[in-house]
């Protein structure tokens, strides 16, 4: 004899029904359908996230090569910022020469 818990318990366990081998077959076919609906998903994320590295790629080919043209523009610009303060030093020694002949004598 049971007890009314271990008769609910049984009760829960117990499989409601039976598989036959035409639910099973249609199990089986189900789940082939959704790993080829899966692997197609995969597939299509794959295509974009190549897509996406590509442009990433570009993008910083395209990057890296402003870089280096704002680098060759900076070096442009020291050297004539260079030679612009080496004008005004030596003009400005010039004037403090040409006061000094002018006060001096």
């Amino acid at each position: 004899m049971q007890t009314k818990g271990c008769a609910r318990i049984m009760a829960v366990t117990t499989p409601k029904e039976t598989r036959t081998d035409s639910s099973a077959a249609d199990l089986s076919k189900k789940v082939e359908v959704g790993f080829a609906q899966m692997e197609a998903g995969f597939r299509r994320a794959d295509e974009r996230m190549d897509a996406l590295d590509k442009k990433m790629d570009e993008g910083f080919a395209r990057v890296d090569s402003d870089v280096r043209e704002l680098r060759g523009d900076m070096s442009g610009l020291r050297r004539e910022l260079l030679v612009a303060a080496v004008i005004v030093i030596a003009a400005l020694l010039g004037l403090i020469g040409a006061l000094i002949r002018t006060h001096a004598f």
